[in-house]
């Protein structure tokens, strides 16, 4: 650590003494005077990008000629020579390309400049310095009000994230406008997209209902992933990685440049592995992604395919708290209070107390491929008007194996009850299952873009269909009267269309006046056919229609600052598992949110500020109480009032020529008003009539205003950038995240400690001559051991007139690092 700390002092004190003398500042923007943020400028080895107005500062500029190079992809490049003997001002004006902008593919769902909400931008040379092979929630870790977490500790194989507290399943995500979440689950499984931040080269990230968009309901925030940069450039980049859990990752790119002014494709081959930090947890994942396509000066056609292979050891246990704190006499209770086997207690006994795994079953995995085909048209009908269209299709298939001890042969609905094995009957016995799903996701997404004078319009829509089956498979039985291989013992389909369409506009009343109107409706149609894995008849045929209309307005005090505020509606329908879980007759209700956003940005030469106040009112949010359904499985409630109300301040600032800083915090209260928890009572005896000495099958606790659970009253992130030696890049990111409940109940004994933790990442650059160019990298993860804890599930229960809960906490790894050569030419 002493090494490090003092190999970034020297770095940085080096840089300081060597720089030079003279400022170059100015301006980026497009032919019609509209400024380019994010445009790369860069003099005397020195780069700066451009700020959200457009102005760019490079300090210590050292004298004689020069030369000035900006680019920005969709436009072409420039280089203009300098001589450079004092402080100089230059305001740079880029053209388009002759290729037609791929970003017109998903401007109808992304949201513009000045749009009243709050969002965030990620380019794909942030996505690059970051990527080491984590998946892509460990990529955007910085963004606003986001907390990730990972199943095995390390970021590979099962992550994911919650944006305001709010997880995966309410937060609407598209690649290239195609909706991403799954239709049944609502959920988005990065494991299945293994690298695929390699191929991106942009993503915005909503905050709130945003903009109108395609696909699940944005109840959280949204995040679109965009894929179709121009390949402008002819190279091949191989990328390969290794570190800490024997983790691995290798990485092919190419790329053809523009064949002909008009042709060209990228590919992409990939492959991660890892043992994971949590026992037995470990990942083998391969992906490829190829686009190619026509590129004209009107039109655009292109062709986009990727694939994700995973192959992961299951951690999506946890570890018992009781076994976090060495509780000999809590972990035996446990055995017995939740029937572990005793090759399950042996190991809860002797592992290590942060990497235990309760799943010892040599092939305990998961198993899932996921192919993806887009075909996007892009037509260019005259100045500020255009056309977009796409057809699309995804095919999953996999599943999951797990052993199961002592089974009764009823629960798997085995073709007889019971057996006779050495004259002793036998009702139960170990098994080993596989549940499978096997699904279908195609479609189609239109959009019309007009801008002309003071009014810009959006009109735009999308068609999606999904099939799915799913049924489980008994392939092996300890005991076995005759039951058939790879006996099927359930079987139910769900196909859901979901049919929407909208109409934005924004009317320029002045230069710095503006209104935005947003108008949204959804069509559903769900249905169920066949039994769940417990024999329950899921038998379902339900319709939604919902209209999501969004208002706003924007004031442009200044070139680059402004003021906004909007409202925004979405409405949500259940998932499979709401539908699923639910007793026949009470069913679950849609939810409804109405989104409050106000904001104001400033911004100056070598900084910007954001300030942005949020309150979202939830009607029938579906949530979790305890509460069972009458063969006792947990089922989501809707609660009539909740909300979130908060702050988040970001900003940036360049504070010299090699060091930059940026960062946020997010201040926010999320409540649920009037909750009534409901807890089992494990001494209820359903064959006593009537239950006069063993009391309520659930005891019904009022407990009225409660926290959210995973919803953090403070989160912060942090960023140090420096540039030593002109090649040497040193990063310094920190994230901070205050407690969290892991049930809606605010009891302080089932929650979640703060943390803070700090990742370093280096990069050295070298050039060459000739086109090769060699880049170190590496990554320190967790720089300071910090030990902590991102996510965790509680189940509670009353037995003998004691309270005891079933639980699972996931640790995450300690300092680990990650290292990284990449070759390009």
């Amino acid at each position: 650590m002493k090494k490090i700390v003092s190999f970034l002092g020297l770095a940085l004190l080096t840089t300081w003494v060597t720089v030079g003398q003279f400022r170059i500042d100015g301006k980026v923007v497009t032919g019609d005077g509209m400024p380019l943020p994010g445009a790369n400028v860069s003099i005397d080895g020195k780069t700066a990008p451009a700020g959200v107005n457009g102005n760019f500062v490079i300090d210590n500029v050292s004298g004689g000629n020069k030369v000035l190079q900006v680019s920005f992809i969709g436009f072409e490049p420039i280089k203009e020579e300098l001589v450079v003997n004092g402080n100089l001002t230059r305001n740079i004006t880029l053209k388009e390309t002759s290729v037609l902008a791929n970003e017109v593919t998903v401007a109808a769902i992304k949201a513009k400049k000045n749009d009243p909400m709050a969002f965030s931008e990620v380019s794909a040379e942030e996505l690059k310095s970051m990527n080491f092979g984590q998946d892509l929630p460990y990529l955007l870790n910085l963004t606003p009000g986001l907390v990730v977490n990972s199943d095995a500790g390390a970021g590979v194989g099962y992550t994911s994230f919650r944006l305001r507290g709010s997880d995966i399943t309410r937060i609407n995500v598209t690649v290239n406008g195609i909706p991403l979440n799954d239709s049944e689950s609502a959920g988005v499984y990065w494991v299945n997209m293994p690298d695929f931040a390699t191929s991106v080269n942009q993503v915005q990230i909503q905050r709130g209902v945003g903009t109108s968009t395609n696909g699940a309901a944005s109840f959280g925030g949204s995040v679109n992933f965009s894929t179709l940069g121009s390949p402008l450039k002819n190279q091949v980049i191989i990328d390969n990685g290794f570190g800490s859990f024997n983790t691995q990752r290798n990485s092919v790119q190419v790329s053809s440049g523009l064949i002909n002014k008009r042709f060209g494709f990228d590919l992409r081959l990939s492959r991660i592995t890892s043992d994971g930090y949590i026992d037995r947890g470990a990942s083998d994942l391969k992906s490829f992604y190829f686009s190619g396509g026509y590129f004209g000066d009107n039109t655009t056609i292109r062709f986009v395919t990727f694939s994700g292979k995973e192959k992961t050891y299951q951690s999506w246990h946890g570890v018992p708290k009781v076994k976090l704190e060495n509780d000999r006499a809590g972990m035996e209770n446990l055995v017995i209070m939740d029937g572990w086997s005793a090759q399950e207690a042996e190991n809860l006994y002797k592992a290590n107390s942060r990497t235990f795994n309760r799943y010892v079953y040599n092939n305990q995995t998961d198993n899932y491929q996921q192919d993806h085909y887009q075909f996007h048209l892009s037509q260019k009908l005259s100045d500020g008007f255009y056309l977009n269209g796409a057809l699309h299709y995804t095919h999953g298939k996999g599943y999951y194996e797990s052993y199961k001890y002592n089974q009764k042969f009823t629960k798997y609905d085995f073709p007889f009850t019971e057996v006779s094995v050495n004259g002793v009957t036998v009702k139960k016995t170990d098994l080993i299952a596989q549940k499978w799903l096997d699904n279908d996701f195609y479609g189609l997404t239109a959009s019309a873009i007009y801008k002309k004078g003071k009014v810009s319009t959006v009109v735009g829509g999308a068609w999606n269909r999904y099939i799915g089956d799913h049924y489980g498979f008994v392939i092996w039985s300890a005991v076995n009267a005759g039951l058939p291989k790879n006996y099927r013992w359930y079987l139910n389909d769900g196909i859901k269309t979901d049919f929407n369409y909208f109409a934005k506009t924004t009317i320029n009343l002045s230069e710095k006046y503006s209104l935005y109107g947003d108008l949204q409706a959804r069509h559903i149609s769900y249905e169920i056919e066949g039994d769940h894995d417990d024999g329950t008849d899921l038998s379902l045929s339900t319709k939604f229609n919902f209209f999501n209309p969004k208002i706003g307005f924007n004031y442009s005090f200044n070139p680059g600052s402004r003021f906004y505020a909007s409202v925004a509606v979405a409405n949500r329908e259940p998932t499979r598992s709401d539908f699923r879980d639910a007793d026949f007759g009470n069913e679950p209700k849609s939810e409804k949110l109405t989104d409050y956003e106000t904001g104001i940005e400033w911004t100056g030469k070598t900084w910007d500020v954001q300030l942005n106040i949020f309150y979202m009112d939830y009607k029938d949010q579906l949530v979790l109480t305890g509460k069972i359904n009458n063969v006792g499985a947990p089922i989501t409630v809707n609660v009539p009032d909740s909300y979130r109300k908060g702050l988040e301040l970001s900003g940036q600032t360049k504070l010299n020529s090699w060091l930059q800083w940026g960062g946020n915090v997010v201040l926010s209260s999320n409540k649920i008003k009037n909750l009534t928890e409901y807890v089992d009572n494990w001494s209820w005896d359903k064959n006593d009539p009537e239950n006069a000495d063993n009391g309520p099958r659930q005891y019904v606790n009022r407990l009225g205003t409660t926290n959210i659970a995973f919803s953090p009253e403070i989160t912060m992130a942090s960023w140090f950038e420096a540039v030593a030696f002109k090649t040497l890049k040193v990063t310094l990111n920190s994230r901070y995240v205050g407690n969290q409940f892991i049930d809606n109940t605010s009891d302080k004994s089932r929650k979640i400690d703060d943390y803070l933790v700090n990742d370093l990442i280096l990069r050295y650059t070298i050039k060459t001559k000739s086109k090769l160019e060699i880049e170190l990298g590496s990554q320190i993860n967790n720089l300071l051991n910090t030990k902590y804890i991102s996510n965790a599930w509680v189940y509670s229960y009353v037995y003998g007139g004691t309270r005891g809960v079933l639980d699972g906490y996931f640790p995450q790894a300690g300092t680990h690092f990650m290292g990284q050569v990449l070759v390009k030419f």
